[in-house]
């Protein structure tokens, strides 16, 4: 699992709340029942209203898949693809059929079956573009409801803090109480502008980000399939592969290579 979602949250809360603190206020001002429910309720029926509800139904698991899962980066990809290369260069490519059962990337798995059983090279390309397409789909899906809803929270504060000032409007007569009922407006603009800026918006792009760099591991790992059904020699389907990496991710790879090895020696 990758923290920083979890890190760079909880720095952005630590930090509000210690500058509260340092301007003389209280974390406790923040703890108002009906702005909470305003603007967290009100935001995600916004943002469902505009989503299908096969979309606000995969809320949880989108949530979850933005927060705990590990990426499995493109660099990391490479030894596997240019090791069935190998194999598939040494005993043939019916030899990949058992090492294809074991596979749990299901991309990777099914690429290398279709390549195995001898479908055409165009035909796996086509299919395994449509598999891809439909996860960017998936993933813009996702990514869309959080930056909506990073959308809706600041409004819908601004909603509560109205309703709020209403309430003290209708209260003039009873100057005692107007200081607190104001503050406690405010808070639901408070409270929409920090959930919008330090949830939704960071979880939107922590999924672009997430799907950005799956989306060129899968590219990675169609390209390296197409070179071992056309028989690519392994030290041309590893150069292939690397070209898709940036110098870094080249170089991550290498070292990869070399303690795998290192260990087998």
């Amino acid at each position: 699992m990758d923290p920083a979602s979890f890190i760079g949250i909880g720095l952005a809360l630590f930090c509000l709340m210690v500058g509260m603190i340092m301007d003389g206020g209280s974390p406790a001002a923040l703890i108002a029942p009906s702005s909470i429910l305003l603007t967290f309720g009100g935001t995600i029926g916004a943002a469902t209203a505009g989503m299908l509800m096969s979309d606000a139904k995969g809320l949880p698991a989108i949530l979850k898949t933005a927060l705990t899962t590990k990426v499995t980066a493109p660099d990391e990809s490479v030894a596997v693809v240019v090791s069935f290369a190998e194999k598939a260069r040494r005993q043939g490519l019916l030899a990949l059929e058992e090492e294809a059962r074991q596979i749990d990337d299901p991309f990777l798995r099914k690429g290398i079956e279709m390549a195995v059983d001898g479908a055409d090279p165009e035909e796996i390309r086509d299919i395994m573009e449509q598999d891809l397409a439909a996860m960017k789909s998936r993933h813009r899906a996702g990514a869309q409801f959080f930056q909506n809803m990073g959308g809706f929270a600041p409004t819908m504060g601004i909603i509560g803090t109205v309703m709020g000032l209403l309430h003290v409007l209708q209260n003039l007569s009873t100057p005692a109480v107007l200081g607190p009922e104001i503050a406690a407006a405010f808070t639901a603009t408070l409270w929409g502008v920090m959930q919008a800026n330090v949830f939704w918006i960071p979880i939107s792009n922590r999924l672009k980000r997430t799907s950005e760099i799956e989306v060129r591991r899968m590219e990675l790992l169609l390209e390296g399939i197409l070179a071992i059904q056309a028989g690519a020699n392994p030290r041309v389907v590893e150069q292939r592969l690397l070209s898709y990496l940036s110098p870094k991710e080249q170089e991550l790879a290498k070292s990869a290579k070399d303690t795998g090895k290192s260990k087998a020696a």
